[in-house]
């Protein structure tokens, strides 16, 4: 049996002999066989099924938009293809370059995971270490609480398991204690998540623009607007992270003395000695 061109379809579905899903189905066929007639040749075949996918949806508009004036139906559908086509590869290309970005980040992340293998004699001294830390450290347990406190945004379930015999308090109060803090900072934490989402949302624009402007050749109009858009994307990735190093992200000196309950000034008397210990040890350090 002889396939039907696109005028003959047309007029079919015109006349009223095929209905619209009917004759949307065919056309779509028709795209699907009529790779090589319709100038698509040169296309990968598995690349042609996709873009010829993508454009489904767009065939009933297309069908609207045609207006039976000068041109016929399938000389109609072949310009609608091929500016869809260069519409299709723009977003491809576009699509490729933001995967090279993405993973241009995400490899040496991998990289960095990567976990190395761990000896027996290692476990044996960071054992042998954590004991005696936990032994100096129950020396002063409301101080090692308010440490906690203070970075509880580094707190782990786990780690609250770990340090609470530490510092003698049950795990179930110290996890309350996180919890509670967190609940107080909500507000001001989901700030500064959607504060680091934008930076890395710039971050990834850099490396797109950065792509894009590869592709240009030197010196060309297209590579002097991208390279503009480049250097005001950099300045304004500086300019954010520089805000985000201002931006304070452990809890106040208030707010971890109103959840253990005790004073303002016994927490900040608390933080300054142990940041007078650490100066000092560091210092010793130095010198040895």
């Amino acid at each position: 049996m002889q396939r039907l061109s696109l005028n003959d379809l047309y007029s079919q579905y015109a006349k009223g002999f095929l209905g619209r899903d009917d004759f949307e189905g065919l056309i779509y066929q028709n795209l699907v066989k009529d790779q090589s007639k319709l100038n698509f040749g040169h296309w990968k075949r598995e690349e042609y099924d996709d873009y010829v996918s993508w454009l489904y949806p767009r065939i009933h508009s297309a069908i609207d938009s045609y207006r039976e004036a000068g041109a016929s139906f399938e000389v109609y559908m072949g310009s609608v293809l091929r500016l869809a086509a260069r519409e299709y590869r723009t977003r491809e290309a576009s699509n490729s370059i933001t995967e090279y970005a993405a993973w241009t980040v995400r490899i040496p992340e991998l990289y960095i995971h990567e976990e190395a293998p761990v000896y027996m004699h290692e476990i044996n001294e960071n054992a042998e270490t954590a004991t005696a830390i936990g032994n100096r450290q129950r020396k002063n347990p409301r101080q090692l609480l308010i440490l906690i406190l203070k970075c509880y945004c580094y707190v782990s379930d786990d780690f609250i398991d770990r340090i609470a015999p530490g510092i003698g308090i049950d795990r179930d109060k110290l996890k309350e204690m996180v919890d509670r803090l967190r609940a107080i900072r909500t507000e001001r934490d989901n700030e500064i998540y959607n504060m680091r989402e934008r930076i890395y949302s710039q971050f990834y624009r850099c490396i797109v623009y950065e792509k894009k402007l590869s592709y240009f050749p030197e010196n060309s109009p297209g590579a002097v607007r991208m390279k503009l858009r480049l250097e005001k994307a950099r300045q304004r990735l500086e300019k954010m992270r520089k805000r985000m190093a201002g931006i304070r992200t452990d809890a106040t000196n208030r707010q971890v003395a109103d959840v253990i309950g005790i004073s303002k000034g016994a927490v900040d008397s608390s933080l300054y000695n142990l940041k007078t210990k650490w100066n000092f040890s560091q210092d010793k350090s130095l010198l040895n």
